[in-house]
């Protein structure tokens, strides 16, 4: 990884730039999917599934055989796994419900919000070089706990017409039951417009290569809400010298692995740590299967040296990475002053993997800067809320005059005349 030591501010967005794509060019692509889908539904969906995954498919829906195959195939130890991870995300993501609350905001005039999930959704799950069932329960549990009444999930099956089996067992456990082995662009398309086999959803939430986040983008200007913009996934470390150079080059591995378009970012107070990290990076590159991912990605990132953690901070700040993992002597004090960030991950003991998998947090989180302002998916992100309001006679008394005061002086007279006939009455 590339070392710079002390960079001036002016310098730091420079240097923390992501990786460019002509996201034009990708989009350029994309749209003729769209379109065909949108006009010829289930026919063009297997037309790109054999163009692009190399399989026909007779049938888009995953079988009960298939599912049933699915349960006898995953390891007891994955199964266990999974369900302890299901339980802990359960946990964290109920106690984000917001219990009924009516404010009386002034005499007789009452007003509250209801939370109503979202009554059709779409999951996409990608299922190539890795696939992501971590990712079903991330989506899955939320979505069931809000109250969608609908769930529907997209994952690409292999050049045999089948879908990773760790997927559709975490599916069964969630209880999602309509899984469609398609996958890109195509599957974006399907939910977004309906097919004949494949329901059209209200909002899709899911992960993907740049084709997908191309046409996620691209149908939320149609009318398809979409969870957030999303990019290559990336993280950012603060470390000081109490930090453990073994750890800290295994976390930035662990990103540096999802994709060759991923970056990695190393912020430290402590120059001797720079060396030992990029020989960590070195050694531990050997074990991985995915090494020429990871070295790719790598060629992306930087190790920064700072004069210290508050500057440090300052730094994160402007980039906003999607995971923050600080390092750090006190880590709970340096935390207070996050202001931009998807995902914080505090001291020498909680890596980034907790919250990919099974501490209970979301790992769907916005990238490319946008944690600026956007938030990683929640159970908020499955539900609506409707305000609700009820006002007595003697509450339209209390707060009439202010209404229609208000309404005369924007010369909107009907607003104020709803008021005056209910008063005269």
């Amino acid at each position: 990884m590339e070392l710079i030591t002390n960079p001036q501010p002016l310098q730091w967005p420079t240097l923390l730039k992501r990786p460019i794509f002509d996201n034009a060019e990708i989009q350029q692509r994309v749209m003729p999917i769209l379109q065909e889908v949108a006009k010829r539904g289930d026919e063009a969906i297997r037309h790109y599934t054999q163009l692009f995954d190399k399989v026909t498919l007779n049938a888009f829906q995953v079988s009960e055989e298939e599912m049933a195959e699915a349960q006898r195939l995953v390891p007891e130890t994955l199964q266990q796994a999974i369900a302890q991870a299901k339980r802990n995300i359960e946990l964290f993501h109920t106690a984000q419900y917001d219990a009924e609350k009516q404010i009386e905001t002034m005499p007789d005039v009452i007003c509250w919000r209801k939370s109503v999930g979202i009554e059709k959704v779409g999951l996409y799950i990608p299922g190539g070089t890795a696939p992501l069932f971590s990712t079903v329960l991330m989506l899955g549990v939320p979505a069931q706990i809000a109250g969608c009444q609908e769930i529907i999930l997209c994952t690409p099956a292999d050049q045999y017409g089948k879908v990773n089996p760790a997927i559709l067992f975490t599916a069964h456990l969630v209880g999602i039951q309509k899984i469609y082995k398609i996958g890109g662009a195509q599957a974006i398309a399907a939910m977004a417009y309906g097919t004949a086999t494949i329901p059209k959803v209200h909002k899709i939430f899911g992960p993907g290569n740049q084709y997908v986040t191309a046409a996620k983008q691209l149908v939320s200007q149609t009318g398809t809400a979409i969870d957030m913009p999303a990019g290559p996934s990336e993280v950012l470390i603060i470390a000081d010298h109490t930090a453990n150079a073994k750890f800290v080059a295994a976390d930035l591995l662990s990103q540096a692995e999802h994709g060759t378009d991923s970056q990695v970012i190393l912020l430290t107070t402590h120059a001797p740590l720079a060396n030992a990290v990029n020989a960590e990076i070195a050694r531990q590159l050997e074990t991985l299967p995915r090494k020429s991912i990871a070295e790719k990605a790598l060629e992306n990132s930087k190790i920064i040296v700072l004069p210290d953690t508050e500057t440090a901070m300052a730094m994160s700040n402007v980039y906003a990475p999607e995971h923050l993992i600080l390092a750090v002597e006190d880590p709970d004090a340096l935390g207070e002053k996050v202001i931009n960030a998807g995902s914080v991950f505090l001291g020498h003991y909680t890596p980034e993997s907790a919250g990919d998998y099974a501490s209970g947090t979301n790992h769907t989180l916005p990238t490319n800067g946008y944690a600026k302002a956007y938030s990683g998916v929640s159970l908020d992100s499955f539900v609506r809320k409707i305000t609700f309001q009820h006002i007595s006679k003697q509450g339209l008394k209390n707060i009439g005059l202010t209404i229609s005061t208000m309404a005369e002086a924007e010369q909107l007279r009907a607003h104020a005349a709803a008021v005056y006939v209910r008063l005269e009455e």
